[in-house]
């Protein structure tokens, strides 16, 4: 395994009983299906590039309806509302994080599909937010994405902590309750507050065809959605495209350069890398930016992989 459990680090934290690999797969199955019918309350902290912050959350399942509400409790009144996914509401302080990001929440697992790029094991039993959990390792198969350890709670399988670790078993990113209790959510506590307000979010509509493509992905990620919109800095149009292997996402971003002058850059904050790659087209210089949670070298390989209509890959 190319991951270094923390475990190791800790130097016995876990206990480490032996386990069947298929009880890696049968919580794995658990976890796809319980923010979908459970209810929870807590408080968390979000540790990223060494910067730290602490959030409250409801979460409220209501039939086939989910509520969520998220708070930061550091600094100024923070706070986002989300109704079946969606972004009802947030505060000023948020409003430019979430109005063309995904709506904060878990992610959503698909076990069969992701067995096929990463491998799941059982590493011992933990405990968090002073409740019983159970370590589990999500391993990449490959050199292209990152692994994570995952901490489920044993009652309800929702995860209690989730760090995210680079090919060296560096901590990039960590997820961790301080207090969670399941069930004892009222619509009530789901209620945005005075400083939450609406957004004008673009609704949801089909991928928009565009002239560019990858001729190279990771095996396993595929395109997700796919747009073209106004830059906010120019009137040239912007291509974007996601792609996804249901736990790591990555954006691409194509701009006409219209005869700026750039350079190249490359840059890394936490788990999120940023390559920018100038490159030569038949109508002329375009900058292609590769955004996502996934490792350097594989983003530049991505951006230097980006295709224009049917213009074919160099020889």
């Amino acid at each position: 395994m190319r991951v270094i459990p923390l475990y190791v680090v800790l130097g016995g934290w876990l206990s480490m009983p032996a386990f069947a690999a298929d009880d890696a797969n049968a919580w794995m199955q658990r976890l796809a299906a319980a923010e979908k019918k459970q209810s929870y309350q807590g408080t968390f902290v979000y540790e990223r590039n060494g910067s730290f912050s602490s959030h409250s959350v409801w979460h409220l399942v209501e039939g086939e309806h989910l509520r969520e509400r998220l708070l930061q409790l550091d600094g100024p009144p923070a706070e986002v509302m989300l109704v079946d996914g969606r972004i009802q509401c947030a505060s000023e302080d948020m409003a430019s994080q979430v109005r063309d990001a995904q709506p904060w929440g878990q992610k959503q697992f698909e076990p069969g599909q992701l067995s096929k790029w990463y491998s799941f094991k059982v590493i011992g039993e933990s405990r968090v937010a002073g409740r019983p959990s159970l370590a589990l390792a999500i391993s990449p198969r490959d050199q292209h994405r990152y692994g994570f350890e995952l901490h489920l709670d044993r009652e309800t399988a929702l995860p209690l902590k989730s760090l995210l670790l680079d090919e060296n078993g560096q901590l990039l990113e960590r997820f961790q309750f301080t207090h969670f209790s399941s069930g004892s959510i009222t619509a009530d506590d789901v209620k945005s507050g005075p400083e939450c307000r609406p957004l004008n979010v673009v609704a949801e509509q089909e991928p928009v065809s565009t002239e560019w493509r990858s001729d190279w992905v990771p095996e396993g990620f595929q395109l997700i959605d796919s747009n073209v919109r106004p830059s906010p800095a120019s009137e040239e149009p912007v291509t974007w495209l996601s792609y996804g292997d249901g736990l790591a996402r990555v954006s691409v971003f194509v701009e006409s350069l219209d005869g700026a002058v750039v350079e190249d850059t490359r840059s890394q904050m936490g788990p999120t890398v940023a390559v920018s790659k100038r490159i030569s087209t038949a109508n002329g210089d375009v900058m292609v930016t590769v955004v996502g949670e996934i490792p350097l070298g594989t983003a530049e390989r991505m951006a230097l992989s980006m295709r224009s209509g049917t213009e074919p890959a160099p020889q």
